[in-house]
C-alpha cells in the first residue's frame, strides 16, 4: 500500500471522512487551495455547531482539499458556510435533526460561470467538479468541525444524497427573469450564495402544459403532500424550473409565478384533521386566523410567500420542475453576496 493510500485509510479509521476516499491535505496542497481567497488564513469565520469547531480559512482550505476542490472554489465554499453560519439559517438544529434535509448552496453571478459552477442539464449531479466538490467540502466541515455525525450527533432517519453534496449555480442565461439574487435584494451582477435547508429534489414531469395555469396545478399538487413539513409549520421551500417550463410563465413575472402558486398551493383543513400529523395548536401558531371549525378553510402551503424560492436550473429540452421542501420551520434562507 502507497503512503497515499495509507493517509486514505488513515482518514478513515478516524472517521474524518464522509464514507468516501478524500485527498490528503498536505501542507502543500492546503498552502495552495488558501491562495484561492483574499483572506488571511487565521481569519475566523466562524464556529460550527453543535461541536463548535473553529472554521478559520485554513481549516475551510484543509477540508476544500480533502474534498477535491481547486482553490478558485474557496471563495464560494466560504461565502456559503458563512451563510450556514448565521443563525437564522438554524444550523445547530439542523444538525441534529430525525428529518432528511440539507443545506442546499444556490450561486449566482459571473464567478461562478468562471468556476464552471453548473446551473444547467444534470446539475445536481452527477459529473461538474465545482458543484460536486463545494458541496462535498461543506458536508465534511459539519461532519468533523460541527461533529453532525450520523448516530452520534444527526438523528436523520434515512439522510439523504443530497447530504454528500447540494451545490448548483443558477441557469441565468435560461431565465425569463432576473437572477434568484436579486429577486432576494442583492444587486445585479453580484457575486451571491444563497443556503436552504430543503429535501431531496422532488420532480415535477408535465410535457404538455401549454399555459402557465396547466402547469401550476400539478406543480401546486406537489408542493402540498401531506408528509412534509411546508404543510404543517412555516417552512421554506425551493422550486426549481427548467428553462422550458420557466419559458411558460414568461410573460408572468417571478413574483406573479409565485403568488399564483401560493395561492394554489395547500390543503383543506379537514383533510389534515385526518392525518396523525395534525396538531390544533400547530394551526393556531400559523401567521394568520384558522378557523378550526371550518373543515373547509384553505390552508395554504406555503405561510409567507417569502418562503417560496423560485428558482431556474436544469437543461432544455426538459418537461420537469423539481420541488424541495423544507425542514420543519427552524431555518430561514439566508443570502449574501461575496467577493473574489
Amino acid at each position: 500500500m502507497t503512503g497515499e493510500m495509507d493517509g486514505v485509510e488513515f482518514f478513515f479509521e478516524k472517521k474524518w471522512s464522509d464514507g468516501l476516499p478524500v485527498v490528503v491535505p498536505t501542507e502543500e496542497r492546503i498552502e495552495r487551495m488558501i491562495s484561492g481567497a483574499s483572506r488571511d488564513p487565521v481569519e475566523l469565520i466562524g464556529a460550527v455547531p453543535p461541536a463548535f469547531g473553529e472554521a478559520t480559512v485554513r481549516a475551510i482550505a484543509a477540508h476544500a482539499v480533502m474534498a477535491g476542490c481547486r482553490p478558485e472554489y474557496l471563495p464560494v465554499l466560504i461565502a456559503g458556510l458563512e451563510s450556514m453560519l448565521d443563525e437564522r439559517f438554524g444550523l445547530n438544529g439542523l444538525q441534529g435533526s430525525m428529518n432528511s434535509s440539507a443545506p442546499l448552496l444556490i450561486v449566482n453571478g459571473p464567478y461562478a460561470k468562471k468556476i464552471g459552477l453548473h446551473g444547467g442539464r444534470g446539475c445536481f449531479g452527477p459529473g461538474f467538479r465545482a458543484n460536486a466538490t463545494i458541496g462535498r467540502a461543506i458536508r465534511l466541515m459539519l461532519l468533523n468541525l460541527g461533529g453532525g455525525i450520523p448516530g452520534v450527533v444527526s438523528m436523520s432517519t434515512f439522510g439523504q444524497p443530497s447530504k454528500y453534496t447540494f451545490c448548483i449555480a443558477e441557469n441565468e442565461a435560461g431565465s425569463p427573469w432576473e437572477p434568484f439574487s436579486v429577486s432576494r435584494g442583492l444587486e445585479a451582477g453580484e457575486n451571491a450564495v444563497t443556503a436552504v435547508a430543503c429535501e431531496n429534489p422532488q420532480l415535477v414531469v408535465d410535457n404538455y402544459a401549454r399555459n402557465p395555469e396547466q402547469l401550476f396545478v400539478s406543480i401546486a399538487d406537489t408542493m402540498s403532500h401531506l408528509g412534509c413539513w411546508n404543510q404543517w409549520v412555516r417552512s421554506d421551500l425551493v422550486l426549481a424550473l427548467s428553462p422550458q417550463q420557466a419559458a411558460i410563465c414568461a410573460d408572468l413575472s417571478r413574483e406573479d409565478v409565485r403568488r399564483r402558486l401560493c395561492d394554489l398551493a395547500g390543503r383543506r383543513l379537514g383533510d389534515l384533521k385526518r392525518a396523525g400529523q395534525y396538531r390544533p395548536e400547530w394551526m393556531q401558531d400559523l401567521p394568520f386566523e384558522v378557523d378550526l371549525e371550518d373543515d373547509d378553510f384553505f390552508v395554504p402551503v406555503i405561510k409567507d410567500p417569502a418562503d417560496l424560492h423560485i428558482i431556474v436550473a436544469g437543461g432544455s429540452p426538459g418537461p420537469h420542475c423539481a420541488v424541495m421542501h423544507g425542514w420543519n420551520g427552524g431555518s430561514r434562507a439566508v443570502s449574501r453576496a461575496f467577493t473574489v
